[in-house]
């Protein structure tokens, strides 16, 4: 048992995209992002996506749509979606998606 801060996890990051792995839950894990930029378009064949804000505003893109996610807001995108995320201010997410799942997007 560990107890993490997210804000204390995320304070010294200067870049505009950093991704990392903070805990697994069975065969599941929870990655925290910091994104201040466009991600690239993609899909994941073997897992959904949910994406929790903690601070900072997230545009996910859809094919057909675009919605904006302000802190303590979140949105699960289903496998097998094509969908890019991206912000114009630095921002804090947490995803929560498969270990397996490549956080690139499946080829």
């Amino acid at each position: 048992m560990e107890k993490l801060d997210v804000i204390e996890l995320t304070k010294d990051i200067t870049e505009d995209w950093k991704n990392f792995s903070v805990s697994d839950i069975n065969d599941h894990t929870v990655r925290l992002s910091v994104l201040k930029k466009d991600f690239h378009w993609h899909k994941h064949a073997k897992s959904d996506e949910l994406f929790y804000v903690v601070e900072g505003e997230l545009f996910v893109d859809f094919e057909d749509k675009t919605e904006v996610l302000t802190e303590k807001q979140m949105i699960k995108v289903p496998k097998n979606v094509m969908h890019r995320t991206r912000s114009n201010i630095r921002t804090t997410i947490l995803c929560f998606e498969t270990k397996d799942n490549d956080v690139s997007g499946d080829k």
